[in-house]
């Protein structure tokens, strides 16, 4: 699902909500940011506030229309997003957010225990840095 806007562009994959601004320094910002991982996590929080970084479906808290029809975005860690778009093309982007949180949270906690069932069955056999090697590996096959 893509929104076009004169100044952003929404994305929603199945997994990742994209807000990307078109032009601007801001636009500079963002796409320093995106591509460093370790700038996006450390100083990502501090420059939320001008310029909006990707959103993983599975930190979405909640995603609903405000009184003027926009979306509003709340994530724990996070601002708040608000994202400006017509009342039906923001109902569309609610809705199909509020079926993918679900899903993508749930994928989520399957990770967190299988992780933790490997931890259980092989972590006291191996040292840390094998155990992960080997956990990567299964999960990348």
């Amino acid at each position: 699902m893509v929104f076009k806007k004169p100044h952003f562009t929404v994305k929603l994959h199945p997994s990742l909500l994209e807000v990307d601004l078109k032009e601007s320094v801001r636009k500079e910002l963002e796409d320093v940011l995106e591509a460093n991982s370790v700038l996006r996590e450390s100083l990502g929080y501090l420059f939320q506030f001008a310029v909006p970084l990707d959103i993983p479906i599975k930190d979405i808290e909640s995603a609903t229309v405000d009184k003027k029809g926009r979306v509003k975005i709340t994530a724990p860690h996070r601002r708040d997003l608000t994202i400006p778009l017509k009342p039906n093309e923001s109902k569309k982007l609610v809705s199909k957010l509020n079926q993918l949180i679900p899903i993508e949270k749930a994928k989520e906690i399957e990770s967190i225990l299988e992780v933790e069932k490997a931890k259980r069955e092989h972590g006291a056999e191996m040292g840390w840095a094998e155990y992960i090697a080997k956990y990567k590996s299964e999960v990348i096959r």
